[in-house]
């Protein structure tokens, strides 16, 4: 059974997003002061009382509007109530109760979910501002006073949630979840394949580059296994990068590729690959994270017999930092293709998991030196004692010898290139370490 789900919803701008990050303890949501920043619905696990679940920032519900992206935000929001155990509806102060606030307590009283009525920006401590009482006029019960900004009433809030939450049962997040971000410069599809393995629209999907700017977080499942999906914020060029906003975004796709365990780089298959690609897949080369190379639109590509073998040699050309990640060729829109990704996450996320023995890895080096005999420098050899592994994701080598600097990056190279040849480690880097010996594994 998965945690109960807790979503925070208002009009734009109630500051749903600093509640979210004040309740989270991490700078998860994107603050700013501008109607419409938060786009997407953005999960992270909170405790309260000893009990785990897990909260939700939605955009913010704009009754009657004509705006393409709010109405975009609108459907987010109510995907999110559809999902959630118990509803937040955030209110302000400042503004006091509007008719758009009448609007959505109407929406939220029509879906049946439980509601907790939180009131924001009730800053001062002390005597409760009178202004708090309209806030009855909703019909959804008593109105918590509530400051995102400094955390007061914060307690109080969750209390009230923790009342809906479902008997405890067994909720944690399964040990066997591989965790898949999907990244990529704007435009090449990413919310559109999440959405076509979710078979629902979870992402906002439009052509308007930028439109996904938080890292979504989406759990799902199906006969080959349990996923936690992460749609990112397209990273465009730095020079291109001229607001706060999309400064955030390309932060935040860079901490969604630090804790996933495998990276989708999906590249537009009608463009091939660009300098931007580049850039993007060296971020997850660079962390040491499974990578596959997914080229997307496939189904619009102009194509003769050796079409897919010439794109995947310009692949192999231009990101030739990573030829370990398998290419994939599909169609996000059509649907072509998608199910074989599955089998390559799980085939690339158990590569990057990979113990190896010292002693096979000593077997191997044997044959490996014997083969090709190490360097010389100055009449000086250098010998190479043992190696032994000491991490996974990526697979982590040390090798003894007795001169480190006279260790070549093209022996390093040829050793590396031995062990995945008996090894595999298809999908995920690989790191070595060189150590003279005496100096400790660690």
């Amino acid at each position: 059974m998965s945690r109960p789900l807790v979503a925070i919803v208002g009009r734009p701008n109630v500051g749903k997003s600093m509640l979210f990050n004040k309740l989270t303890g991490q700078r998860l949501s994107i603050v700013e002061d501008t109607p419409g920043v938060t786009r997407d619905r953005l999960y992270a696990p909170c405790e309260w009382r000893g009990r785990k679940f897990d909260l939700v920032d939605t955009g913010g519900i704009e009754p009657g509007t004509d705006s393409e992206i709010l109405l975009f935000m609108r459907k987010q929001a109510e995907i999110a109530i559809q999902n959630a155990t118990v509803i937040v509806f955030l209110c302000d102060i400042k503004t006091g109760l509007t008719a758009s606030d009448q609007e959505v307590g109407d929406m939220l009283l029509k879906s049946g979910k439980p509601v907790v009525l939180a009131v924001n920006k009730m800053d001062a401590t002390g005597m409760t501002d009178p202004d708090i009482y309209e806030f009855y006029n909703l019909g959804l019960g008593d109105p918590i006073a509530v400051s995102a900004l400094h955390g007061h009433g914060t307690g109080d809030l969750l209390d009230a949630c923790f009342e809906y939450f479902p008997d405890e049962e067994e909720e944690e997040l399964d040990e066997d979840v591989i965790k898949v971000a999907v990244i990529g410069k704007p435009n090449v599809g990413k919310s559109s394949l999440v959405n076509r393995i979710l078979g629902e629209e979870r992402v906002i999907v439009s052509n308007m580059a930028g439109t996904t700017r938080d890292a979504v977080d989406n759990y799902f499942e199906n006969e080959k296994g349990k996923y936690l999906l992460i749609d990112t914020a397209g990273m465009r060029r730095k020079s291109r990068v001229d607001d706060r906003v999309e400064k955030f975004s390309v932060l935040r796709a860079t901490l969604a590729i630090e804790r996933c365990d495998v990276c989708l780089i999906l590249i537009d298959g009608t463009e091939g690959v660009t300098e931007q690609d580049t850039k993007v897949a060296g971020l997850a080369h660079e962390a040491g994270k499974a990578c596959i190379i997914v080229i997307n639109k496939w189904d619009i590509v102009e194509k003769d017999d050796k079409t897919m073998q010439r794109m995947t040699e310009d692949v192999r050309r231009d990101l030739s930092y990573m030829p370990y990640a398998p290419v994939l060729f599909l169609s996000a829109l059509t649907g072509s293709r998608v199910d074989r990704l599955f089998d390559t996450i799980n085939s690339v996320n158990e590569q990057a998991s990979m113990r190896i023995t010292t002693g096979m890895l000593n077997d191997v080096l044997a044959d490996a030196t014997a083969r090709v005999q190490p360097p010389t420098d100055k009449g000086k050899r250098l010998k190479v004692y043992y190696m032994t592994q000491v991490g996974v994701r990526p697979p982590h080598f040390v090798i003894f010898c007795n001169r480190a600097d006279i260790f070549h990056f093209s022996y390093q190279r040829y050793l590396e290139n031995q062990i995945r040849a008996t090894f595999g480690l298809e999908g995920t880097p690989v790191k070595i370490t060189i150590r003279e010996k005496g100096d400790k594994e660690g």
